[in-house]
C-alpha cells in the first residue's frame, strides 16, 4: 500500500527556516516573530550556512513561554534574507531599525551573539532610545586578534568535512557535532548564491573586520544600558578576553562565564541560558 505521505501530489513539509518576510527598504528580510509581551530582538553570528532559526531554535520557545515576544531575523547576507554587497554596520543598523519600525517596536531588549553582540552594541550606541536591554554572548564588538577558529568560519569553502570541522570549533561538548547537523548547515551553505554572499562579506586581511567592528573604550564608557555578559570558557572563536574588555568598559555590565561550554552557549547551555536570560530581563 502506498504511503500517503510519499504521494509526489503531497505538499513538500515546511522549511523551519523560512517564516515571515519583510520588505525593509530595497531588502527583502526572513525573520520569525513569536509569542506576546515585552520584545526581544535576537540577532545570530556570522558562520557559513547560519540562520535565525538554526541559531536560536533551541531557546525561542523558553523565551516566548516565559512572556517575551521573540523576534529574529535573518540579518542580511545571511540565510533566507536578501544578499549584501559587503560588510557594513551602517546597512545592518539600518535593516535592524527599518524591521523594528515595521514591526511598530519603538524600543526591544536585545540578545546578540557574536557578530550579533557587536551589532547589539553599535545599537546601542548609535540608537539608545530603541534600546532597553541587552544581552551579549561570545560577543565581538572590541579589539581582539583573530583567532584560527573565526578564521576557519570566514575562509569557508563548502564541503560536509570542512562543515563537520566548524562545528567542531563551535562546540566544546563533541555530541553537539553530528555529521546530521553538518550536512543540514552544509545544504544551507550551497544554497544557490549563498556560499558567494557569504564570502563577500569577511574577505582578506580579515582581522580589519574585527576591527570594524570594534567600539572604543570611550565609546563603550557611553553605553548606559544594562548588559550581560555570556560566554563559554571555552571558546575557540571569539576569546574570553573580549567579555573581559566589555566588563571592563561598559559602566552597567556583569558576566556570566560557563565552563566546559565553547562559542554555542545558546546550544550547549540551552536550558541554563534561557533561565538565566528570563531573570535578566525581569530584573
Amino acid at each position: 500500500m502506498t504511503d500517503p505521505a510519499a504521494s509526489p501530489l503531497s505538499p513538500a513539509p515546511p522549511d523551519p527556516e523560512i517564516a515571515t518576510e519583510a520588505l525593509i527598504g530595497e531588502l527583502r528580510i526572513n525573520y520569525h516573530d513569536v509569542g506576546d509581551g515585552s520584545p526581544l530582538l535576537l540577532v545570530h553570528g556570522s558562520g557559513p550556512g547560519v540562520t535565525a532559526w538554526a541559531n536560536w531554535r533551541l531557546v525561542i520557545p523558553g523565551l516566548a513561554q516565559a512572556g517575551h515576544r521573540v523576534v529574529a531575523p535573518d540579518i542580511p547576507g545571511f540565510g533566507y534574507s536578501d544578499p549584501v554587497p559587503g560588510f557594513s554596520i551602517d546597512r545592518w543598523l539600518d535593516a535592524i531599525s527599518g524591521l523594528l519600525d515595521h514591526l511598530g517596536l519603538d524600543k526591544v531588549s536585545i540578545v546578540g551573539n557574536s557578530f550579533g553582540g557587536a551589532l547589539a552594541l553599535h545599537l546601542a550606541t548609535r540608537l539608545p532610545d530603541r534600546v532597553d536591554r541587552a544581552v551579549v554572548m561570545g560577543s565581538a564588538g572590541v579589539s581582539f586578534q583573530l583567532t584560527e577558529g573565526l578564521e576557519k568560519v570566514w575562509a569557508y569553502e563548502p564541503s560536509g568535512e570542512a562543515m563537520l570541522e566548524l562545528l567542531r570549533i563551535f562546540a566544546y561538548n563533541p555530541r553537539f557535532a553530528t555529521r546530521e547537523l553538518a550536512e543540514l548547515r552544509f545544504k544551507a551553505s550551497v544554497r544557490p548564491g549563498a556560499q558567494e554572499a557569504y564570502s563577500a562579506l569577511f574577505p582578506e586581511p580579515r582581522q580589519r573586520w574585527i576591527e570594524a567592528m570594534a567600539l572604543s573604550p570611550e565609546q563603550l564608557a557611553a553605553i548606559d544600558k544594562p548588559f550581560l555578559l555570556i560566554h563559554g570558557h571555552d571558546d575557540l572563536v571569539v576569546p574570553l578576553e573580549t567579555t573581559m574588555t566589555l566588563l571592563a568598559n561598559l559602566p552597567n555590565s556583569q558576566a556570566h562565564i560557563f565552563g566546559q561550554c565553547g562559542h554555542w552557549v545558546q546550544i550547549e547551555k540551552a536550558t541554563e541560558f534561557v533561565d538565566l536570560l528570563v531573570h535578566w530581563f525581569a530584573v
